[in-house]
């Protein structure tokens, strides 16, 4: 399958789906702009590239939020330059607090000036943009190596459920997937997969949880020391975490 490169259909498609991050309806629903899940976030980051033996000079972060992880990813790379790019004001003032010398973010669409980096990153973004096919075609050109971090909101336990939609209330995702339909939808743009791996929120330790939510989260845990794709396909509360070139 091949795509053509739209500018045009991607300005329109960021201008339509940017309304509620731009107007302040996301920070109200997200008033820390989820800085909590950032040094978590390139934890797992870094272990994707340890693991390819990867050591990038540069990084750019898509829809780099507050910043946080680009922050935490500077303390591991001390020798590397990180750039994020935001078109949410909310977000970009609250990243002003995460810049340095080395990490840098910039207000505006990543589309609008030809870049290349060693690593682009794109973490739980792609599911909020319309027509996210364009948006994944389109970041090819931008890095070396590319790292997606997808919510796999599908499984049993949530269609039959009927929550697979609280994400799109709570977080505004627009797409849901499984693992495999998330691998192919990288493929189907081109992509060449070097290497993924699952993550679970719920292995983090946390004090804000709820003791009904942390009751609700041991069979998931079970069942992820014995197949975290089992517990993705059935319990839900994983994520994908993939290397692309």
């Amino acid at each position: 399958m091949k795509f053509t490169k739209n500018k045009n259909i991607l300005k329109s498609d960021i201008e339509f789906d940017s309304k509620i991050y731009k107007d302040g309806t996301y920070l109200k629903k997200n008033s820390n702009w989820h800085q909590e899940d950032s040094l978590w976030k390139s934890e797992q980051i870094a272990k994707l590239l340890s693991l390819n033996g990867i050591n990038p000079k540069t990084f750019c972060e898509v829809g780099c939020g507050a910043g946080g992880v680009l922050k935490e990813l500077s303390f591991v790379y001390k020798e590397s330059e990180l750039y994020g790019f935001e078109i949410s004001p909310q977000a970009y003032e609250l990243s002003k607090s995460n810049a340095s010398e080395r990490v840098h973010f910039k207000f505006g669409d990543i589309f609008e000036k030809d870049h290349n980096f060693d690593v682009l990153l794109c973490l739980d973004v792609f599911e909020h943009v319309p027509n996210y096919i364009d948006f994944i075609f389109n970041l090819k050109p931008l890095g070396e190596f590319k790292v997606f971090h997808i919510p796999l909101d599908i499984s049993v336990l949530s269609v039959l459920s009927g929550r697979m939609t609280n994400s799109r209330r709570s977080m505004g995702h627009l797409h849901y997937f499984t693992a495999d339909s998330a691998i192919y939808t990288l493929k189907d743009c081109g992509y060449n997969i070097l290497g993924s791996f699952y993550t679970a929120g719920f292995l983090r330790p946390s004090r804000s949880v709820k003791l009904s939510s942390k009751i609700a989260r041991l069979p998931r845990k079970f069942l992820h020391k014995l197949s975290p794709s089992l517990t993705a396909k059935f319990l839900g509360g994983c994520s994908l975490l993939v290397l692309a070139k």
